[in-house]
């Protein structure tokens, strides 16, 4: 079955066909998680929780016809946007504890890679991780973002050359 007729069997109260979505996407999702939340697991895997949550409780919204994976990305990157604004909420009540360390050098290059991406300003670094990591084509995060392919083919044009650069300045 396709991830669209089992959304809308799920749409049609028959849950049990949302687990079989669960299967499908939890482990890219968290993916995109652990990048847009700079490797917290924890944090990764209760969004995860959340998108699913939320398959099954909007699931009367999503309409035939329609891209399940652009569906449940858009609801994704909703997720990541709320829990991005409560962590600005969190980060200026704790500002004077918190230390800056975007430009510590670190040895392993997983970890460089990982502080590089953290430089990058959040449409550079949203685009990368959809694309590259994630395996998602242009015109799909495009819609996502309700903007146009061109413009997400910039944006990962100047990703990869800001990363490029972000990465010599750390490794």
């Amino acid at each position: 079955m396709t991830d669209e007729s089992l959304m809308l069997c799920v749409k049609k109260n028959d849950l049990d066909k949302a687990a079989i979505l669960y299967e499908r996407y939890k482990k890219k999702l968290y993916q995109f998680f652990m990048y847009k939340n700079y490797n917290d697991q924890e944090k990764s895997e209760d969004c995860v929780q959340q998108v699913f949550y939320r398959v099954i409780k909007y699931r009367q919204s999503y309409t035939e016809g329609n891209n399940f994976r652009i569906w449940v990305y858009s609801i994704a990157k909703n997720i990541q946007y709320q829990d991005f604004k409560e962590q600005v909420k969190m980060d200026a009540a704790h500002a004077s504890y918190q230390t800056d360390e975007a430009y510590t050098l670190v040895n392993d290059e997983h970890q460089a890679m990982l502080q590089a991406l953290k430089l990058l300003p959040e449409q550079y670094r949203e685009v990368l991780v959809m694309s590259r990591f994630l395996g998602m084509k242009y015109d799909e995060i495009a819609e996502i973002n309700n903007c146009s392919v061109g413009v997400i083919k910039t944006r990962a044009f100047r990703a990869i050359n800001s990363l490029r650069e972000a990465y010599f300045k750390i490794a």
